[in-house]
C-alpha cells in the first residue's frame, strides 16, 4: 500500500463539518477567488446591458426615433425603449450566467435585482420631474420586467449549457 501525500490544494480546500473551506473569505462555500469571479460576472453583465442601452438610446435620438433631449417622448418611443431594454436585460443576464463559476441562475437573478434597484431609483428621481421623462407607466414597466428578463437570460444560458458537446 502506497501512501499519497496530500497536495497543497487538497489541504487548503479541506472542509469542516460546516461545509466551509479553510480558505473561505466571504462565507461558507464562497472562496475569495469565487467571490471575485461572482462580482466580475455581475459587473461585466451589468456593464454590457448599460452600454447596449446607452448606445441604442443615442442612435435612436440621432435618427429621430426618439425626441430631442427635453422633449416629451411618445408612447410608441417608450414602448420601443421598453422592448429593447427587456431584450438587453436578457442578454446581460445571459452574460452574467455564462461568466459565473457556479449557480448561474442565482447570478442572473442578482443582476435582475440590481435592475430593480436601478429602475426604482430612476423612477423616484424622475417621477414628478416633468413630462420630458415620460409617462409613469414606463419606469414601472422597467421595474416589473427586470426580474423576469433576468430569469430568461439565466434560462437561456442553462438551455445552452445543458446541450451535449457534439464533438464527442
Amino acid at each position: 500500500m502506497t501512501s499519497q501525500a496530500a497536495s497543497p490544494d487538497a489541504i487548503s480546500n479541506d472542509t469542516s463539518s460546516t461545509g466551509a473551506s479553510s480558505n473561505d473569505v466571504a462565507g461558507p462555500g464562497i472562496s475569495g477567488r469565487g467571490f471575485a469571479r461572482s462580482l466580475g460576472a455581475v459587473g461585466v453583465g451589468t456593464v454590457v446591458g448599460i452600454l447596449l442601452t446607452i448606445g441604442t438610446d443615442a442612435i435612436f435620438h440621432r435618427l429621430g426615433v426618439f425626441p430631442k433631449q427635453g422633449e416629451i417622448p411618445t408612447t410608441g418611443a417608450l414602448l420601443l425603449a421598453t422592448v429593447y431594454r427587456c431584450v438587453y436585460g436578457v442578454v446581460a443576464s445571459y452574460v452574467i450566467a455564462r461568466m459565473a463559476a457556479r449557480r448561474p441562475m442565482m447570478h442572473a437573478l442578482v443582476g435582475g435585482m440590481l435592475g430593480i434597484v436601478a429602475n426604482a431609483a430612476g423612477a423616484i428621481a424622475t417621477w414628478n420631474a416633468g413630462p420630458q421623462y415620460g409617462a409613469h407607466w414606463y419606469p414601472i414597466a422597467l421595474i416589473l420586467t427586470s426580474l423576469p428578463c433576468a430569469w430568461l437570460g439565466g434560462k437561456w444560458y442553462q438551455a445552452g449549457a445543458a446541450k451535449p458537446d457534439p464533438s464527442n
